[in-house]
């Protein structure tokens, strides 16, 4: 399973999810995943077992994103993610919508 595979289950009850660019009409409230790096940061025999996924979560919201991102925030703790910066972006004055972005991270078994 994949960084992406696992957040899309765990967070897409509580909005849209799309990775990349949302492809269809906004809705009032969604996510967008973004693959920021994989890396082997934990190994010491020139083997890495682990790899090492990050993502930036970026969430849109009509309304203020502070009760989405609590929810969010809970199930990340909850589901052993790495959280490694919450930011508040700004309102997008084009658009109307909150933005606040989540660095998340998770370590991943190498598969053979």
């Amino acid at each position: 399973m994949s960084i992406l595979e696992e957040l899309t289950e765990l967070l897409g009850e509580f909005a849209p999810v799309e990775t990349g660019v949302f492809s269809d009409a906004a809705p009032e409230e969604y996510m967008v995943f973004t693959p920021i790096a994989d890396t082997f940061e934990l190994f010491a025999d020139n083997m890495p077992d682990y790899e090492n996924q990050e993502v930036r979560i970026s969430i849109y919201s009509k309304y203020s994103s502070r009760l989405l991102r609590n929810k969010i925030t809970n199930a990340l703790v909850y589901g052993d993610f790495i959280i490694g910066e919450r930011r508040y972006i700004g309102r997008e004055d084009d658009t109307g919508y909150f933005h606040y972005a989540i660095d998340v991270a998770k370590l991943y078994p190498l598969e053979d």
